[in-house]
């Protein structure tokens, strides 16, 4: 069923970011986090989702 994306939730953007987180997709769910973050009222609550799923950018190692 194709929905409107002004429609969700904060819950289904944190359900798709632990289905991305799951598979093996970080940045995905790094983004999809934000944006339930972004429409979460609590502070704690947004801060919480952001250090769950961190920015993959930042805490990548490079190697050779």
């Amino acid at each position: 069923m194709t929905r409107d994306p002004a429609d969700l939730t904060a819950a289904d953007h944190l359900n798709g970011a632990r289905e991305m987180a799951a598979a093996n997709r970080p940045f995905l769910a790094h983004l999809l986090a934000e944006e339930a973050a972004r429409r979460t009222a609590d502070p704690a609550t947004a801060a919480g989702i952001r250090a769950a799923f961190p920015d993959p950018n930042l805490t990548r190692t490079e190697t050779d």
